[in-house]
């Protein structure tokens, strides 16, 4: 048994009282943020050699600003206490040269969200009470059960849904022990390729992908009529988006787009789950690639299906999931791993991709590509472990 931080994420059915109180604490965290971020940036101008305002500086002024500003004691003190840390970890990004300048917040942002520490309370199986929220409706919180809630996200996205994502610590127990392994070859007709012979498809939802790609063009198109009529009314002159945003059948085409395009990506992650379970339940040592994603995308014919396939969130899956259930994932070299005959080890040369079988001129052994490949990486990962 051991205890793990994992997260939940369960939607949010807020009542009208409440999502005025939601949006009024989005504004209100992304307020502080900015007041904060102009205070650094005045503070440098006005003396470039000034030390650097950190957390525990910028939570000291958090109480001078709510008697200046009223409206932020209607916020969970926990919440702005998380944007201080989070502006400050940004800053020291910035110095340490990991990351940008920090920028200001926007409220038209599509995403809209805030962070807090303070305790949430499981009332019933779709009912949850939340920090100066109260109770409000979710979907089910069967997840919670056992479970020690750490930190708590509300969040409003492109599709105009809410979700509440919590940080909870609970306990796993390991799965039982099966004494088999597997080697597994990364592919784009293919996600994986067992070493044993069982392939696992990509996801494909293409009658989803036309929607959200037919509704994208729609979206543009709205847009640019939108803009083209507000500038013939106001004679050209500098637009306001709040204007824009009056044009209902831009902000229909936004929504649907917006839409089409979570439901491709929760079902993504929905089968990537699935099947990395069932990885992790079946074998005890799992034997992968290390790819290196990023340069692979560079490659313009294949960049979309690998993205499709989504390698590197199938081996984050792999990597926690074997961690949490008692089971050894290892990561070799892809190196030659085509190339080589499994069962002499003669090197064979590169190949093009469309030669899917081939018969090695050492041993005469014929080979599929991909099982070849799947049984070099398994050999690899049990000489690495001894």
């Amino acid at each position: 048994m051991t205890t793990v931080v994992k997260g939940v994420k369960l939607r949010l059915y807020p009542n009208q009282k409440q999502t005025g109180q939601l949006w009024q604490l989005f504004g209100n965290d992304r307020f502080v943020w900015n007041q904060m971020l102009a205070m650094a940036q005045k503070r440098y101008e006005n003396n470039p050699k000034s030390q650097f305002a950190n957390e525990y500086d910028m939570n000291y002024l958090l109480k001078p600003l709510k008697q200046e500003y009223p409206f932020l004691k209607a916020s969970d003190a926990t919440s702005l206490l998380v944007v201080n840390h989070n502006l400050a970890l940004a800053f020291k990004n910035l110095f340490q040269q990991r990351g940008g300048h920090p920028r200001f917040k926007s409220r038209h942002n599509a995403k809209q969200a805030y962070t807090g520490r303070s305790t949430c309370v499981v009332e019933a199986k779709r009912r949850l009470r939340l920090p100066k929220i109260g109770s409000i409706r979710t979907s089910k919180t069967s997840q919670l059960r056992d479970a020690k809630i750490k930190r708590y996200t509300i969040s409003h996205d492109a599709t105009g849904r809410y979700y509440l994502s919590l940080q909870v610590e609970t306990e796993v127990h390991d799965l039982p022990k099966t004494h088999q392994s597997v080697g597994l070859d990364m592919g784009v007709a293919n996600l994986a390729i067992g070493s044993n012979g069982v392939k696992h498809g990509t996801f494909n939802a293409r009658w989803l992908e036309k929607q959200a790609t037919l509704w994208q063009s729609k979206f543009s198109r709205r847009r640019h009529q939108a803009t083209v009529t507000m500038r013939q009314w106001n004679h050209n002159h500098k637009l306001s988006k709040l204007v824009l945003n009056d044009y209902q059948n831009w902000q229909r085409a936004r929504m649907v787009k917006a839409r089409y395009q979570a439901k491709i990506a929760n079902q993504r992650k929905d089968y990537l789950h699935k099947l990395t379970t069932d990885l992790v339940s079946q074998y005890d040592v799992i034997v992968i690639e290390d790819l290196k994603t990023k340069n692979l995308m560079h490659n313009h014919h294949l960049a979309k299906s690998i993205a499709n396939a989504s390698w590197y969130q199938f081996r984050t899956m792999l990597e926690y999931k074997c961690a949490w259930y008692g089971k050894q994932l290892v990561v070799v070299s892809a190196k030659n791993t085509s190339r080589i005959c499994s069962a002499c080890g003669h090197n064979d040369g590169a190949k093009p991709l469309a030669i899917r079988e081939w018969t090695c001129s050492g041993c005469r052994t014929h080979h599929d590509r991909d099982i070849n490949a799947a049984v070099n990486i398994l050999n690899r990962g049990l000489k690495a472990i001894g």
